[in-house]
């Protein structure tokens, strides 16, 4: 197969891997010739390098998005991958910034989401040159730069570039998703006029789970007890320290990733949770009661009535994502994951209701609509062939709720790789962010062998 001459490059793909992973590519809105900030320009600069100085043609499309391309012909097959990455958080056991590789896995911020894939693919192209394969059209690598803060980078970069005939991401996990959910952010605002809550943080992005919660509270010293010994036993751990007119809460949950908020635990509502046990719904306010009353712990968006779900795409899930509030007011942001057939826009109206009822503002942010591209498709019988004959098993096809960047392509492209049902967790958007490496290299044959019948089919 030819999937397997990319284990020939194996040792430049780790070694330019350590190099993206040292730049913190955390995608920042920002004005001037760097949209996404200095650090994201870096990666693209980087990687814009990299492929020219293995002899192929490249492309920086004014910081927005970068590609790597070989190949000629009016069509255009496209192979998507980002640089930029979520925060790192606290809590690393290694510099995050700093690749480590041990007993077999790298560790660091982007090998798994989504660095490593973009590397290999660079790399992919690479191959596919230097043994000069000859296709029936052009086959780009693109590199993005804002995919975890809504891919703005996209649309920019495909007003200037050729819009692809088909192609896929690897930043998913193998097999084929044909089918992604659409994702709503909305943003909910009030003034602060609870009697109990001071300040609360919590969140750094609206797609991951809030893994820290602080709060600042006004109680009595018996109110204190109270709150001390309720805090015991929970899913969320709690150090609370006494001030001189109440307390302060830290919360400590697990961070996930917000198309799965329930493999995560939330420390912002189980924060506003024990007050509201402890304290009452009137003490909390009417932002803080709604989010008692109407969201909860739940993620599936339950007690909002907005509990749907689709034999495709399966169930709707729901992540209160950031959270903030101080003299001046209020706020949260939501990342919602609706099914693929179901009304994005029912989904906003039924939730601005619900706001509105409670004498809240309610902001849209953004409805990205769904993915969803048929099974019998020429381009997932391509690549479920190219699984097959490299992996050795039948490639599932499947949905998810995480968005990716094959709701870019036009409907002509979907996520495929790179990692494997039965890997260990990757902990993408979470401390630790690891790959097996001895996996990540059947990854690279396979991206190889559909890269390389994408250039060559008909």
């Amino acid at each position: 197969m030819f999937g397997e001459k990319i284990l020939e490059y194996w040792d430049d793909i780790v070694s330019d891997l350590g190099k993206l992973v040292a730049i913190p590519s955390v995608a920042v809105p920002s004005e001037g010739e760097h949209p996404f900030g200095d650090q994201c320009a870096r990666a693209i600069d980087t990687v814009v390098e990299m492929a020219k100085g293995y002899g192929l043609e490249a492309k920086n499309v004014d910081y927005y998005a970068a590609h790597a391309e070989y190949g000629l012909g009016e069509g255009n097959a496209v192979v998507m991958a980002h640089l930029d990455v979520v925060p790192a958080g606290e809590g690393w056991d290694t510099d995050p910034f700093t690749m480590v590789v041990k007993n077999g896995k790298a560790i660091g911020r982007g090998v798994s989401d989504d660095k490593g894939a973009a590397v290999v693919a660079l790399h992919c192209l690479r191959a596919l040159k230097d043994a000069g394969v000859k296709g029936n059209r052009k086959l780009r690598v693109v590199f993005g730069s804002a995919e975890e803060i809504g891919m703005a980078d996209m649309p920019y970069y495909f007003s200037k570039e050729q819009h692809p005939d088909m192609g896929f991401t690897p930043d998913s996990g193998y097999g084929i998703c044909h089918c992604e959910k659409g994702i709503i952010d909305l943003n909910i605002k009030a003034e602060n006029d609870s009697p109990l809550i001071k300040s609360f943080s919590a969140g750094t992005v609206v797609n991951a789970v809030p893994a820290k919660a602080e709060c600042q509270i006004v109680c009595t010293a018996d109110e204190f007890e109270r709150l001390t010994q309720a805090a015991g036993g929970r899913a969320a751990s709690f150090e609370i320290t006494r001030t001189e007119d109440g307390a302060r809460l830290l919360a400590k949950g697990k961070a996930a990733h917000a198309a799965g908020p329930e493999n995560g635990q939330n420390a912002a509502t189980h924060t506003v949770e024990l007050l509201a046990e402890v304290f009452g719904k009137e003490r909390l306010g009417k932002f803080f009661g709604f989010i008692h009353e109407k969201i909860g712990l739940c993620t599936t968006g339950e007690k909002l009535g907005v509990n749907i779900s689709d034999e495709p795409s399966g169930a709707l899930t729901f992540n209160l994502g950031l959270l903030s509030a101080n003299s001046q007011g209020c706020s949260l942001t939501v990342d919602i994951r609706y099914p693929a057939t179901k009304d994005g826009a029912w989904v906003s109206e039924t939730i601005q209701k619900a706001a509105k009822e409670a004498g809240l503002a309610y902001t849209l942010l953004s409805d990205a609509k769904p993915l969803y591209l048929p099974k019998e498709s020429p381009l997932v019988t391509l690549l479920s062939g190219a699984y097959q004959d490299i992996a050795g098993e039948e490639c599932d096809i499947f949905s998810m709720g995480g968005g990716t960047y094959a709701r870019q392509m036009f409907g002509k492209g979907v996520a495929f790789g790179p990692g494997f049902h039965d890997d260990e967790p990757s902990n993408a958007h979470d401390v630790n962010e690891q790959i097996d490496l001895r996996r990540f290299k059947l990854h690279a044959q396979i991206c190889l062998e559909s890269m390389y019948r994408m250039l060559t089919a008909e």
